[in-house]
């Protein structure tokens, strides 16, 4: 059966890393036959979050901007998907912000079961995505009917670009796509 896979890339560069690995997973999600609907936080204005809570009742955010966007995507996709940088061991400042925006989704019908995350960073050590992988969780933990369903970390690359050079990284993030139950 064909889902609604959104994803979200968090990096602030053009040609990243992490958008290299969410890039191939869009190809293995569309090859498999399911509809992909990609965004790029790249160029968006996400502000935070006022805590005013307002959201909790009124499903919808009172910020009007990229995030409010980015949040109805959510709402309805089957399959939420989310490719960031590592940061100082930890998510982008971007995918953070972007999931407290997220706080209308909570009260919600909301239709995501898998949640998927895929990081770069410079250190390539096993526990380097750990805190990255830790804090999506935590957001996750608050969906009941959610789970962390698959995880791909690209690790050993600086450079815009330098992701092409670990096919295998980018063979599984594609396989993750495709193989989405």
């Amino acid at each position: 059966m064909s889902k609604k896979v959104l994803i979200v890339s968090a990096s602030p560069r053009k040609n990243s890393n992490s958008e290299a690995l969410a890039l191939a997973f869009a190809e293995g999600a569309k090859a498999a036959g399911h509809e992909v609907d990609f965004v790029s936080l790249r160029g968006k204005t996400v502000n935070f979050c006022r805590g005013c809570f307002v959201c909790q009742e009124k499903q919808r955010c009172v910020i009007r901007d990229d995030a409010d966007e980015i949040c109805q995507k959510a709402l309805t996709a089957d399959v939420l998907v989310f490719a960031t940088p590592i940061y100082y061991y930890e998510m982008s400042g971007q995918l953070k912000t972007l999931l407290d925006r997220l706080n209308p989704l909570f009260p919600s019908d909301y239709a995501f079961t898998d949640v998927y995350l895929l990081t770069a960073a410079a250190e390539d050590e096993d526990y380097v995505p750990q805190r990255a992988v830790s804090g999506v969780e935590g957001w996750i933990e608050c969906f009941g009917r959610a789970r962390l369903a698959g995880t791909v970390f690209l690790g050993g690359v600086t450079e815009a670009g330098e992701g092409s050079r670990h096919p295998e990284k980018l063979q599984a993030a594609y396989a993750l796509g495709q193989n989405l139950a």
